[in-house]
């Protein structure tokens, strides 16, 4: 290795020479651009990262070995060049932060900085924070303690249930995270606030409620929301994916819909059952641009958010507590019905885990088709 630039680990580091009395000295990772350390007479190792930021030189500190591991510390260094990227200097936004900031600047940082770059669902928490949140934007972060947490979490669990009471608690909780990790030398409010106990969800539709649920989309005016709703129960496919659903994803003569990135950001190929072929080339007749579920009215060309027909279409049906994602469970549950093993089942909801990828990467598509198939035409022939 080098005198000063050698690859990081955790031998490299702890055999460093020590510096002669009040000197400093400075070594450079060849993994990551800028990220270096800062070994001290005592040694005591400071990560940093050493970059021109608009011309001018800037040493933006990381934290401290071994509090702050190496891979940590490469990770905050690749989020420092994406921010320097930008244009952003860490070290103003950081003078910034240790300044008193009001909630609602923390969330703008938090939204800008983090969760837009790193985070699909960023707009879930925008609705969070405009819901439930929003109260609190003039207040100064410091004024945010433990027991104000504990209320909200507690009113919100009363009023809009205990799911969104902790997905509420887990924004905040990374909120505070952030400020700190920012530069905030305030402490989490957040912190050790117990959620509430979480039931998973089982419904899905049975066989007696099939046939109202059919009958109910058949008498659906809007084609583009009854369709909507079937593909979305043959093809167990994610709401946000179905939206998007463009035609140059779909093959019809294959009947595959390859969707490009699912939330697990893997590609996942979807077979297509005869009956959901059958709605698509219906629809293709009539296409209108190239989503396959457009709208007139929304900014993005197709389908944003179809709330108010569900409920039309569960008032029709005669149905309770069914949302639109147990459509996706009931094509599972119909297909564990008609003996498809929990491997194929994930592979055709597109479930991703570290046990089951193994497995996935050696089933082709033709067991997940022949199950789908057998669920369709399970759930058709409750109305035959």
């Amino acid at each position: 290795m080098s005198d000063n630039k050698f690859n990081f680990t955790k031998r490299t580091l702890e055999d460093l020479p020590t510096p002669s009395k009040g000197k400093r000295a400075y070594f450079y990772d060849t993994k990551v651009r800028g990220l270096g350390v800062s070994l001290t007479d005592k040694g005591s190792i400071t990560f940093i990262v050493y970059r021109k930021v608009n011309g001018k030189p800037e040493r933006i500190t990381l934290g401290r070995y071994p509090d702050l591991s190496i891979e940590n510390a490469r990770g905050k260094a690749s989020n420092v060049n994406s921010e320097i990227a930008q244009g952003i200097n860490p070290n103003k936004e950081k003078s910034k932060i240790k300044k008193e900031l009001t909630f609602e600047e923390l969330f703008t940082l938090y939204l800008e900085r983090y969760a837009k770059p790193h985070k699909k669902s960023w707009g879930n928490d925008s609705t969070q924070y405009r819901i439930h949140l929003k109260q609190w934007d003039k207040r100064k972060i410091s004024s945010i303690h433990k027991a104000d947490v504990e209320v909200l979490h507690a009113k919100i669990g009363k009023t809009s249930g205990q799911y969104a009471a902790n997905r509420v608690l887990s924004q905040l909780s990374i909120m505070f995270n952030k400020a700190i990790s920012w530069g905030w030398e305030g402490s989490n409010p957040a912190t050790g606030i117990k959620k509430f106990r979480e039931i998973s969800r089982e419904r899905f539709l049975q066989g007696e409620e099939l046939p109202r649920f059919f009958k109910a989309l058949q008498e659906e005016r809007n084609r583009v929301l009854a369709d909507f709703f079937m593909i979305s129960l043959l093809t167990g496919a994610r709401k946000a994916n179905l939206l998007a659903m463009k035609w140059e994803d779909i093959s019809i003569d294959q009947a595959t819909w390859r969707i490009p990135e699912t939330k697990n950001g893997s590609s996942l190929l979807v077979p297509l059952s005869p009956e959901a072929i059958a709605i698509l080339t219906e629809r293709f007749k009539h296409k209108q641009n190239g989503w396959v579920f457009p709208s007139s009215t929304s900014k993005s060309g197709h389908l944003k958010e179809p709330k108010s027909a569900w409920k039309r279409i569960l008032e029709r049906a005669q149905l309770k507590d069914v949302r639109i994602h147990d459509l996706r469970r009931t094509l599972g549950s119909w297909q564990a019905a008609t003996g498809a093993n929990s491997y194929v089942i994930g592979k055709s909801l597109g479930h991703k885990t570290q046990q089951a990828t193994a497995i996935y990467a050696r089933l082709n598509i033709d067991p997940v088709r022949t199950s789908v198939e057998k669920a369709t035409s399970a759930m058709f022939a409750t109305i035959k």
